[in-house]
């Protein structure tokens, strides 16, 4: 049986319309079936945006751009079109504290989930934490497993607590896990030339447009330049 409940809710209301308008068969048969899609969208949408488990609901709209004038716009509008996801690039926002690069990834996150995409936020020590409980577990391939699922997880303050190698280990198993699966946003306050580790693993491409270098790299081809640095 077919769970149509916006129809049940509308179909009188566009009935009557469509009498007072003169609607064909088939008009008043597409009305009823875009009013049933759109609040299954909208529905949708917001199951997203509440399993992403966002610690705010913030836009891209609501971003002062003013306060970071060197953020690349034209960058910014891409990225909000989702279409990395769909390529399971990955994005890293690097920059020193204050620029509102928390602000920008959870932006992008729900913008990711408008466009039909699972997305997973949490800060790079609560990843690690649920790493760490995972391989303690003995369940770690169990846990990558369920993160694969979302086609954009974002890593929220890495580098704001230094990992050891423990932690770097298993910080480096989640990023691989999601090689050509799903992308990955990131924000970090460590300068682009020691992220090795974003070096060693988000190989199939690179997006930075907040911090002091940025580039795009996929298979071996050179970065190319995307974002500059504020002042």
């Amino acid at each position: 049986m077919l769970k149509t409940p916006t129809i049940g809710r509308c179909w009188e209301g566009l009935a009557e319309q469509a009498r007072d308008e003169n609607w064909s068969h088939e008009e008043y048969l597409a009305a009823v079936l875009q009013r049933q899609v759109a609040e299954r969208e909208s529905a949708g949408t917001t199951m997203r945006i509440r399993t992403a488990h966002f610690p705010a609901v913030k836009t891209i709209e609501d971003f002062n751009l003013d306060h970071l004038p060197s953020l690349r716009r034209d960058v910014l509008a891409h990225l909000a079109t989702g279409t990395f996801v769909a390529k399971a690039e990955n994005v890293i926002l690097l920059g020193p504290p204050g620029l509102g690069k928390t602000h920008l990834a959870i932006g992008l996150g729900v913008k990711a989930a408008h466009a039909g995409y699972s997305v997973l936020f949490d800060t790079a020590n609560n990843w690690i934490t649920r790493l760490a409980e995972a391989h303690q577990a003995g369940r770690l391939e169990a846990e990558l497993k369920k993160v694969r699922r979302y086609k954009l997880i974002i890593i929220d303050e890495v580098g704001y607590i230094p990992f050891d190698q423990d932690a770097a280990n298993l910080f480096f198993q989640l990023i691989a896990s999601r090689y050509e699966v799903g992308s990955v946003m990131v924000t970090s306050n460590l300068p682009f030339g020691k992220a090795h580790m974003f070096d060693r693993t988000c190989v199939r491409s690179r997006r930075n447009i907040t911090g002091s270098a940025a580039g795009r790299r996929r298979r071996g081809r050179p970065d190319r330049s995307v974002g500059t640095a504020g002042p």
